[in-house]
């Protein structure tokens, strides 16, 4: 039996449309209908570069330092964004899950997330990808399994892949507002109007030579159409962090555009801006659906 680098790879199928899921992070690697690929993934004998695909909990983005302070106590991370001095995107994006239930179109699986130094709470998680005649559909839970309340959030970080340039490609972002940021991409606290700046997508145009790393908010649709294809999110997510690559290797610079729903912006574990707080046995979730636009 082959070994990847992605552990086992789930493959669901529903008419013309393939999807492959991966045994670490339940990472969504490939996704195509027809003779078109959806994402911008990566290949089976490739380590996921730039988050591609991966599931983003318990918090989605950046963690200041590490550091936080919750239920009296002060916690530090592991910071795996060194170059920023942040913990970034979650622990679970290198854990191998399990399989918990799969069918032709369908692919469930599951990991229990055990305290440890800097989340010393247990949680129960389970992601779920399904295919059908409207498309892929994810869908994420939580499930606090321990006896204090823990700080929580979510998110996904799938690249939607244009059919030519992305500079080319038409984008629409139904979104009033994005969040300044400072020098680390940590959120200073200041909603600002995306009228009359480089980021107002409220009406389509191509992406041209904006650069993206931003997060949206105050969001009139749940629904973002890019190049003939629409991510739709469910009320678990109000903001939306876009990313054009950018800062990517030369390789991945600018080959998708990264469309991430998220259920708090970064460094909520500190500002407590969308932060969901599981009390024991409580639980969270939320999803998201890709389809080809009419």
């Amino acid at each position: 039996m082959e070994s990847w680098p992605s552990g086992e790879q789930h493959e669901i199928v529903f008419g013309d449309q393939r999807a492959v899921v991966t045994e670490v992070g339940a990472t969504l690697r490939e996704y195509r209908v027809g003779d078109r690929p959806i994402l911008d993934g990566f290949a089976a004998g490739e380590v996921c570069s730039g988050a591609r695909g991966q599931v983003l909990l318990p918090w989605p983005n950046r963690i200041r330092g590490g550091a936080y302070e919750f239920g009296g106590r002060r916690e530090q991370l592991p910071l795996s964004e060194p170059d920023r001095h942040n913990a970034s995107h979650g622990l679970v994006r290198w854990s191998a899950w399990r399989p918990l239930e799969r069918t032709r179109g369908r692919i469930r699986l599951g990991l229990t997330l055990h305290p440890q130094p800097g989340y010393p709470f247990l949680l129960e998680l389970t992601v779920d990808y399904a295919l059908g005649a409207e498309g892929l559909r994810m869908s994420c839970s939580a499930r606090n399994r321990g006896v204090e309340a823990a700080p929580f959030g979510a998110g996904s970080h799938p690249y939607l892949k244009p059919r030519s340039a992305l500079d080319e490609a038409l984008l629409r972002i139904p979104a009033r507002s994005y969040l300044e940021v400072d020098e680390q991409l940590i959120p200073t606290g200041r909603r600002l109007a995306v009228e009359g700046t480089v980021y107002d997508f409220r009406r389509p145009r191509p992406v041209g030579a904006t650069v993206l790393d931003t997060c949206y908010t105050d969001l009139d649709e749940s629904v973002l159409e890019f190049d003939g294809l629409r991510l739709k999110w469910d009320a678990g997510h109000s903001f939306l962090q876009v990313f054009s690559g950018d800062t990517l290797g030369a390789a991945r610079r600018r080959q998708g555009l990264a469309a991430e729903p998220m259920s708090c912006p970064a460094n909520a574990f500190n500002s407590g801006e969308g932060l969901i707080v599981l009390e024991p046995d409580g639980r969270w979730s939320g999803g998201w659906g890709l389809s080809r636009g009419a």
